[in-house]
């Protein structure tokens, strides 16, 4: 049975590498039939926080990475957050020193910071030179009694340490280049390196997902399986995440948070199936759009590539956009409308006796939109009664020679139509033009500016049917006040 875990820090909010992190592994374990297990590593007490805890849940719920075991959900190997399980690792660190896997280190950080300077002023590196794994028992004795702080190291043994990656293949590390590790702090505390071995073996992880920044830890972590008995888990280390600069992801280059792109207007369809082709391929590479089912038949961690992948929004929005245009409209209102709510848009009424023109709306305005929130910028010309202007605009399509008057023929073109609609209100703008002697495309960008306060927008005409004559006409009345005396 495969177990895996995703076992992040509550030191900050989700972010989207350990998103996709999570993802490869709830992914991996959905297309086995195995256990995702959830496991909060918060033993960092200063940093760590309930906030950033319920933080990473929302994030997890929202990419719709639902856990096996863990927090609000239990199971068989809790508790599930670390900090409630000092005591199994205080029992696993005495089990290391008894059976001579591990010892007490007494050296204190002003001690090992000169031995270290000496070293390398020396012209060598320097690693800890066991100076306390050499004490006899007398000199043990007597710095037990004098109750000096110590900490507990493992005695790292010669040869080398391979293991098998599942992504990057075989990796050996010469025990000789790796120092005696502390497990446990001279306060008592154990180190990341005891307690996620600790966790692992109690919870029977059989696979260890996780970003290629923790290579250099596997070598100890297979240390300490080795020393308790432990069957030793596989690897599989993924590429990390850069931005397109090719540095590590952070926040200069933008939202690193999960919940923050939630915010912005993203599906979690549209950021599952664009995270989950960071760094992976599911073997055909013309083929990009993946229902979550699909993804979980094609996962496999031998697809995953050993090269790091680029973070890129516009990639993101794509797919975005792709997932907008297949949600039925009444999913696209659902989606939508807490963000109408937000921004102070929404009315029941466009569910019931105004979903037809609603609707429409979400329709015109769907081909644009990358994100949710663009429905809500360019939504809000038709559901709000006001505009803003673009002074730009303004200046340069309204208030132009004669357009005050210009604007008040075609009103009045608008009011004597028997029928307001697409090819109705486009033929009154063209024969006022010609009438009046002015360009019809002037007179559209004008219009536009009217009622949409900006020069670009859905297709003019369809945009007057969706306002409505009397909107429009309100409309125009208040641009044609907005030209300057001199333009009429």
């Amino acid at each position: 049975m495969i177990r895996v875990r995703f076992a992040p820090s509550p030191t900050g909010y989700l972010h989207v590498g350990g998103a996709r992190t999570a993802l490869f592994n709830w992914l991996f374990a959905r297309r086995h039939g195995g256990t995702f297990v959830l496991r909060i590593e918060d033993t960092d007490v200063e940093r760590s926080s309930s906030d950033m805890v319920d933080g990473i849940l929302d994030g997890l719920r929202w990419l719709g990475l639902d856990w096996d075991e863990g927090p609000l959900v239990g199971g068989a190997h809790g508790p599930y957050f670390q900090s409630q399980r000092l005591d199994r690792y205080r029992a696993m660190i005495d089990r290391l020193i008894a059976s001579g896997h591990a010892y007490y280190c007494y050296c204190t950080t002003e001690e090992l910071q000169a031995r270290r300077e000496a070293g390398e002023q020396s012209g060598g590196g320097w690693k800890y030179d066991r100076l306390c794994c050499r004490l006899s028992p007398d000199d043990i004795a007597a710095r037990e009694r004098e109750r000096r702080p110590r900490a507990v190291r493992i005695k790292v043994p010669d040869g080398v340490i391979a293991f098998d990656d599942l992504v990057h293949g075989r990796i050996e590390i010469d025990g000789a280049n790796v120092e005696d590790f502390v497990v446990a702090r001279s306060d008592g505390q154990p180190t990341y390196q005891l307690s996620v071995v600790s966790d692992d073996v109690e919870m029977g992880i059989t696979h260890v997902v996780r970003g290629d920044d923790h290579i250099s830890n596997t070598p100890k972590q297979i240390l300490l399986y080795r020393a308790v008995g432990a069957p030793v888990p596989q690897f599989a280390h993924v590429p990390l995440i850069l931005g397109p600069d090719k540095k590590r992801l952070s926040k200069r280059h933008g939202a690193t948070s999960v919940m923050e792109y939630a915010r912005q207007g993203y599906l979690p369809e549209a950021m599952v199936n664009f995270l989950a082709l960071l760094g992976w391929s599911p073997g055909s590479p013309d083929r990009e759009l993946f229902t979550r089912d699909e993804l979980v038949a094609a996962f496999a961690l031998e697809g995953i590539s050993g090269g790091n992948a680029v973070f890129n929004t516009e990639k993101l929005d794509w797919f975005n956009q792709q997932y907008i245009a297949r949600l039925a409209p009444t999913e696209l209102a659902s989606r939508l409308k807490p963000l109408l709510e937000t921004a102070g848009l929404w009315d029941d009424d466009y569910l019931t006796t105004r979903r037809a023109w609603f609707f429409a709306i979400l329709e015109l305005l769907r081909p644009r939109a990358k994100r949710l929130d663009d429905f809500v910028a360019q939504g809000r010309l038709f559901l709000s009664q006001t505009i803003d202007y673009d002074a730009v605009a303004v200046e340069k399509h309204l208030r132009v020679g004669g357009m005050r008057d210009h604007l008040a023929a075609l009103a009045s073109a608008f009011d004597a139509l028997t029928s307001f609609d697409v090819a109705t209100t486009e033929a009154a703008l063209r024969s006022t033009a010609e009438a009046r002697g002015v360009k019809a495309a002037s007179l559209i960008h004008a219009v536009r500016v009217a009622v949409t306060g900006k020069m670009a927008s859905p297709g003019l005409f369809d945009v007057l049917v969706l306002l409505g004559r009397d909107l429009v006409r309100t409309r125009l009345a208040d641009a044609c006040a907005l030209t300057s005396p001199a333009a009429s």
